[in-house]
């Protein structure tokens, strides 16, 4: 199947989604057919903290025409953040969407979490994933604000300062302290910040648990009426 992935928010993260894609789909000596286009991500910023969900739906759905014309069987956002009008870009997508958010309550119960601590931009932490979580209880830091200015600072930034680095690190810390099992990275430029680091908790980058699915997508070892979410075929 060929993926189609919307990228540049951030681009850092865009990087890895396309690293960690074509790692995988070669530990299955497998050829991955993918196509990638980049939208703005102080644009999205904009439109996140203004709560425009379909003025963004409008830029998305422009972009996976796009994706389709390329050939693509269906899209991803490659940002947890950028999921805010994911209901409203399924409504004008070309193609089926595949939902960064929707798999991950079935992974923290198949790893056996009952609460996970959450970091990412203020409004994935403060709708703890868009209110997605049945089975799972979340927990957001204290300072929401703080803590998501942080992290949209280093995602536009696209690198990661050693001060912004302990920071997350203690913020996670507090998580755990709070009840938190693992703490998920929710922002998948967070990577940044944790990728090849012993933090001395469990840790969860919600980037893989959506690289997996879109393998598992791009092998044929899954359908997408299983992890799509609406969208013409």
């Amino acid at each position: 199947m060929h993926i189609g992935l919307i990228g540049g928010i951030g681009p850092a993260a865009t990087v890895v989604y396309y690293q960690r894609l074509t790692d995988a789909m070669r530990a299955l000596n497998a050829p991955l057919d993918l196509t990638i286009v980049n939208t703005e991500a102080s644009t999205l910023l904009a439109n996140n903290l203004a709560g425009n969900t379909e003025a963004q739906a409008e830029i998305y759905a422009v972009l996976i025409e796009r994706l389709k014309a390329a050939g693509a069987d269906c899209a991803a956002i490659t940002s947890l953040g950028g999921h805010f009008c994911f209901e409203e870009t399924v409504a004008l997508s070309a193609l089926p969407l595949v939902s960064a958010v929707s798999p991950l309550d079935a992974f923290f119960v198949a790893q056996g979490f009952e609460t996970v601590g959450l970091l990412g931009t203020g409004v994935v932490m403060r709708t703890q994933l868009y209110g997605q979580l049945a089975q799972t209880k979340a927990v957001a830091p204290q300072d929401i604000d703080g803590v998501g200015s942080a992290y949209t600072d280093m995602a536009l930034a696209g690198r990661c300062t050693d001060t912004q680095r302990a920071f997350f690190i203690e913020e996670g810390r507090k998580l755990v302290d709070a009840g938190a099992q693992a703490v998920v990275l929710a922002g998948t430029d967070l990577n940044l910040a944790f990728d090849g680091r012993d933090v001395g908790y469990e840790v969860i980058d919600a980037l893989d648990i959506h690289v997996d699915v879109l393998v598992a997508l791009a092998t044929g070892r899954a359908t997408l009426s299983v992890h799509s979410v609406g969208g013409s075929a």
